[in-house]
């Protein structure tokens, strides 16, 4: 794996294809996210990708109005780089761009990463029914993980 540390490259972040979903599944295995739910064909996900090797990756599901944020992961030799800013502030591109009203996100260990981007932690019960019904909330993610909300609008 190619450190994007100190390589003096910028990784291009770029629409996920679906040749990218084995390196997309085994960045979320070895980060302990989620696989459930992850579409084969990776649509509405975008990955940061440095002289072929993916670094990182985020989706972005729709359920009705809105979306839910998801998948976010960069592989450890590329953490604090950089690339998690870059992939979140596209994915937030993206469901502007699909004109959404809100983004909602469920965490277990990055609560704190989020509000830099808007995201403000709510009540689940306060999430819409449609993202409720996600495969996350239903059964990928476990009742204690934190529910955030952003505004697409803002920012």
């Amino acid at each position: 794996m190619t450190s994007a540390a100190g390589t003096g490259r910028s990784p291009i972040v770029r629409p996920a294809m679906e040749s990218d979903y084995q390196a997309v599944v085994e960045l979320l295995r070895d980060a302990g996210l989620p696989l459930a739910g992850v579409p084969r064909s990776l649509t509405d996900f975008y990955v940061a990708e440095e002289r072929g090797t993916v670094l990182g990756a985020v989706g972005l599901e729709v359920h009705g109005g809105d979306g839910l944020l998801r998948s976010a992961v960069v592989h450890p030799t590329a953490r604090g780089t950089g690339i998690g800013l870059t992939l979140v502030d596209r994915i937030l591109r993206h469901a502007r761009e699909r004109g959404l009203g809100a983004v909602y996100l469920l965490t277990t260990t990055a609560e704190s990463y989020f509000p830099r981007f808007g995201f403000s932690r709510i009540a689940r019960e306060a999430v819409p029914d449609p993202v409720k019904a996600s495969v996350e909330f239903r059964e990928a993610c476990p009742a204690s993980a934190v529910a955030m909300r952003r505004p697409v609008s803002d920012g």
